[in-house]
């Protein structure tokens, strides 16, 4: 079934950082294929949020801050179980930047996660305690927004996390497969997926939208 795009939708395009495509410091493999074809998409949409992994230095998910620990590796923290990763997107490095100028033009919001030393944060919507807010679903009920595109990286933690919290929060939401990119680490991308059909979320092809 195609879709039109509408006036109450808006196209949100996770962590399109630096550090996640090819020669970053978190690669996710083909993740420079996703930036032409979403700003083609972004182009068809009235309304453009981004969202931007923004860590302090010795964020507690970097494996740099255990000693003896190493990226991938799974450990649990106060508010639950944590991928330790390498040191990505710090707040002010080249790694941390928008990789479009062309997206950073068209969008509405910049909506920066992960800044809390503290606690991880996949989600746009609340961080990995589950239980710190964002803002962003007030900000998009505010708008009037009711259906939400989700594209970026990566599919299996900040898209996966971004979507599940928008269906819980009550919007129709919608992955655009195709123009997202796994890491894929220990079956994370299925379980994604099915995380994602159990909490409500539609995911599609960039092929079944039509302009509105």
């Amino acid at each position: 079934m195609e879709l039109d795009i509408g006036a109450d939708d808006a196209l949100i395009v996770v962590d399109l950082q630096v550090d996640f495509l090819p020669g970053g410091r978190l690669a996710v493999a083909d993740g420079d294929s996703i930036v032409a074809p979403i700003e083609a998409l972004a182009d068809r949409f009235a309304n453009v949020l981004l969202t931007q992994d923004w860590h302090t230095p010795h964020h507690i998910s970097f494996a740099s801050s255990h000693p003896g620990r190493q990226p991938f590796e799974l450990i649990t923290l106060d508010y639950g179980p944590q991928v330790l990763w390498p040191d990505h997107c710090v707040m002010g490095t080249h790694g941390a930047e928008i990789v479009s100028p062309a997206l950073l033009t068209k969008a509405q919001l910049v909506l920066r996660k992960g800044y809390n030393e503290s606690v991880d944060s996949y989600s746009g919507f609340r961080e990995a305690d589950r239980s710190t807010l964002t803002g962003l679903a007030g900000y998009l009920r505010e708008r009037g927004l009711k259906r939400l595109f989700i594209t970026g990286l990566a599919t299996d933690f900040c898209v996966n996390w971004t979507a599940q919290d928008a269906a819980a929060n009550g919007f129709e939401t919608i992955v655009i497969e195709d123009l997202t990119r796994a890491i894929d680490t220990n079956g994370s991308l299925a379980s994604a997926r099915d995380d994602m059909d159990k909490a409500g979320v539609r995911r599609i092809s960039q092929a079944e939208l039509l302009v509105g």
